[in-house]
């Protein structure tokens, strides 16, 4: 039994048009998806999906892509990206799951799941800030920040050590989202995983390993090269 991550999958069976596939780095994607998955994890491993999964823009839009998901291998945990515009409320998701037999699908949002002494905990996120935030960002980026202390204080409150997803980096370049990051310090977050960010030149911005006591990891698709990456 293994935990695996990756993000930003992208998928578009239900729309061809909004394929990923003309982008540098990008081509054949959705068969890379499935090939390195079947090759890397097994029925009972489970595997979190870090934001972006599917281009539809409802869920009934995006059933396609939940039903190739679903038929692959393993237990998948999945969260929020900033593309995912078929998320609603986490009833009408769960609910829809279930009629429609998506048995393999579970929903990050305000929760965590349990893995052995661990904690899967995590949320979206939000633009990285700067002294001149938009009123909106400010009220996304603080409803983010509850819902990461939510979900990271219910693993703390369950006994378990809190590993975090998100889609958004909590660090870029030079740009640090301190709201953010003020709850992975005060909770002693050790691990943190991030997607988001796209193209090669972006990745060789992105914070990778320790910083500041925190293990930082880049797991967007097209860095990965399309093949989860072992947490545990």
């Amino acid at each position: 039994m293994s935990l695996y991550v990756i993000g930003d999958l992208h998928l578009c069976f239900s729309d061809p048009a909004k394929t990923m596939g003309i982008f540098n780095g990008w081509q054949d994607y959705q068969e890379r998806i499935e090939r390195n998955w079947l090759a890397k994890i097994q029925p009972e491993d489970t595997i979190v999906l870090a934001g972006d999964i599917s281009w539809g823009m409802s869920l009934q839009q995006a059933l396609p892509d939940f039903q190739f998901i679903n038929g692959l291998p393993g237990e998948k945990i999945i969260l929020k990206g900033n593309h995912d515009y078929w998320w609603t409320t986490m009833k009408k998701m769960e609910d829809f799951f279930s009629a429609e037999g998506l048995s393999t699908l579970r929903i990050l949002h305000n929760n965590h799941y349990k893995y052995g002494e661990y904690g899967i905990c995590g949320t979206r996120g939000w633009v990285n800030g700067t002294d001149t935030k938009d009123v909106q960002d400010e009220k996304v980026l603080k409803r983010e920040v509850q819902r990461l202390e939510m979900s990271i204080k219910s693993a703390v409150d369950a006994g378990l050590e809190p590993i975090v997803f998100m889609h958004y980096p909590p660090i870029f370049a030079n740009n640090f989202n301190y709201d953010i990051l003020d709850v992975l310090y005060r909770y002693r977050i050790n691990k943190c995983y991030y997607g988001h960010i796209h193209g090669r030149s972006a990745h060789e911005l992105c914070v990778q390993g320790e910083y500041d006591d925190i293990d930082f990891h880049l797991i967007a698709g097209d860095f990965l090269q399309f093949a989860p990456e072992l947490v545990l």
